[in-house]
């Protein structure tokens, strides 16, 4: 995979060797490029990754001081002698990958220089290998270790030193509780590297290992390490931290046992089924119980093909084309549909039906709820508001009957007078604004025309309708010149949820209204004159306190001075005179 140019560098003499040399052709991915210099050269020298010195000719000892100082640590060194120059260059053996001595054949020198290339190329074979085996390891998210016999890391990888937070330095050549900051080693580590080294073979398996912040969950892959005889040295382990791993796996299990017992505990009905509605995917006890069943086997047995055969057949159908009439992922409907049980009972059930996918798959996800006591309940408000709604078409002079949601209605009972505003069209159809503006802009006294057109406002009477299921007004109507009392009563009728049915009843009140007036002011007189008559008594009792006071006094003072002289009989007897 690797591309490796070689930058030779010829230092001496031209000779056999040199020609061979360039004359040999490189392996793949391999090229050469020389440069020959007569004279040794250190720029050259530091540039190149071989250097062949021919040393014939020259001081062999002065050549390596020029040569050696500039070479890399990694540039190799071919040296070409004659026998009698080896004894000058033998401190520097070192520093030489290999001597070639003179004389050599063509073909020595041709082996020679093709050997050299072989343990060339074997060494970049081996940086290649060890490169990406290093790149992996070190770049892989799981651990990796070497141990040795007794448990010491040898080489831990990067996530290792990531897990423990420890450097490579400070988990190299240290054992197990170091590493993980704990007291003892690991027993059960300790035994299961014992038995991959006894059994040489690998061996998987989930380890609790403690740390000093916890206890973590690896899923653990040990197997021997062979030394150069065949016998065992240590082991070497891979390890996937699957600690958070195990904690989301809990958490999912208490979210589907959670979701689970939801599903089968809700009085909510729920159903999922194939598209094609031939098989029932799930079904909570609450859809059985709406539907009528005692299990699903029971339900199917009876023939569900998208629908249950509990359902009321005027029903079915309808039912049916709603489910169908859904088209792509995430479609939904909301319809109502009636449902008979074995027996006989008549449920009614406020169903929605949704499209989903999973895994690929379109399925129908459907919601029951029984509803049959909100409906009793809503016909026997219907009920009553009807009977409202009837006795107004008694008691009322104008009765009319409106859709609020299209603004249409129909006169039920008017008169000459002042029912003009509800007169019908050719289609025998009235308004509710046009009618209602009209009547008050025409018939209703002017200073109550602005508090009964706010009463009109659709919305406003709709909502107050939505609360109160009555709304009632008095207001002043001229008729022919004269001042009448009128009122206006608003009843809720029929299906309030589809249509806002309202019932308008207008009828006269002038003579109760004028009743209640007259005896307010009957009370009101009373109330004067009976407020005068207890003035004058307050009056007349405050003079006749005063005249009694007066001769009280002196009655007072004469007896007591007369029962102060009780023994002096003429002296009383002047007292008692005087009184």
């Amino acid at each position: 995979m690797y591309h490796c140019q070689i930058q030779f560098y010829l230092s001496g003499v031209q000779c056999r060797a040199f020609d061979i040399i360039k004359e040999m052709a490189p392996y793949e991915h391999y090229s050469h490029r020389f440069v020959w210099g007569q004279e040794p050269d250190p720029a050259a020298a530091a540039a190149a990754d071989v250097i062949v010195a021919n040393m014939e000719g020259q001081d062999a000892k002065e050549a390596m001081c020029t040569l050696l100082p500039e070479k890399r640590t990694d540039t190799e060194l071919l040296v070409i002698l004659e026998k009698d120059q080896v004894a000058g260059i033998i401190e520097y053996f070192g520093d030489i990958t290999d001597v070639w001595i003179l004389p050599m054949t063509g073909a020595e020198l041709s082996f020679r220089f093709e050997r050299w290339l072989q343990n060339y190329k074997t060494g970049k074979d081996l940086w290649e290998a060890r490169h990406f085996l290093e790149t992996t390891i070190n770049n892989v998210p799981n651990l990796v270790w070497y141990k040795d016999k007794n448990g010491i890391h040898e080489k831990v990888n990067d996530s290792f030193c990531h897990t423990v937070g420890k450097t490579k330095q400070q988990v190299q050549g240290r054992g197990h509780a170091y590493i993980w900051d704990v007291e003892h080693d690991d027993p059960a580590c300790i035994e299961s590297e014992r038995e991959v080294m006894n059994n040489r073979r690998t061996f998987v398996s989930e380890e609790l290992v403690k740390t000093g912040d916890g206890v973590r969950t690896l899923m653990t892959y040990k197997s021997p390490l062979y030394d150069l005889d065949g016998s065992v040295m240590g082991t070497v382990g891979v390890a996937i931290d699957v600690t958070q791993e195990r904690v989301y796996e809990q958490e999912i299990v208490q979210k589907n046992q959670t979701l689970e017992k939801i599903f089968t505990t809700i009085d909510c009905g729920v159903i999922r089924h194939t598209s094609d509605g031939s098989r029932v995917l799930s079904i909570n006890r609450a859809a059985l119980k709406i539907l009528g069943y005692e299990s699903q086997d029971e339900m199917e047995a009876e023939g569900f093909q998208t629908v249950a055969g509990s359902i009321l057949e005027e029903d079915r159908d309808r039912f049916r084309e709603c489910i169908e009439s859904l088209e792509k992922e995430g479609d939904s409907i909301s319809t109502e549909y009636r449902v008979r049980h074995k027996n006989g009972e008549i449920l009614h059930i406020m169903g929605n039906v949704k499209l989903l996918m999973e895994n690929g798959e379109l399925f129908y996800q459907r919601f029951l709820l029984d509803c049959t006591a909100q409906k009793l309940q809503e016909k026997k408000r219907e009920k009553r508001q009807e009977e409202l709604a009837q006795a107004l078409t008694v008691d009322y002079s104008i009765v009319c009957f409106f859709n609020l949601n299209t603004g249409k209605g129909v006169p039920i009972r008017s008169d000459e007078r002042n029912g003009s505003a509800f007169t019908a069209d050719e289609n025998g159809n009235i308004y509710f604004q046009k009618s209602m503006e009209q009547y008050i802009n025409t018939i209703v006294h002017e200073e109550d025309r602005e508090k009964m057109l706010e009463l009109i406002q659709t919305d406003a009477l709709r909502q107050k309708l939505e609360e109160q299921g009555v709304q009632h007004a008095n207001y002043r109507a001229v008729l022919d010149g004269e001042v009448s009392y009128y009122q206006l009563k608003a009843v809720r009728t029929g299906s309030w949820n589809r249509q806002c049915g309202i019932v308008i009843g207008l009828r006269s009140v002038d003579v109760e209204i004028r009743k209640e007036m007259e005896q307010k002011n009957l009370l009101e007189t009373a109330l004067m004159q009976a407020n005068r008559a207890s003035k004058a008594k307050s009056v007349f009792l405050s003079n006749m306190s005063h005249d009694i006071r007066t001769p009280m006094n002196a009655i007072v003072g004469f007896t007591a001075l007369a029962i102060a002289h009780i023994d002096q009989r003429e002296q009383v007897e002047e007292y008692l005179k005087r009184l």
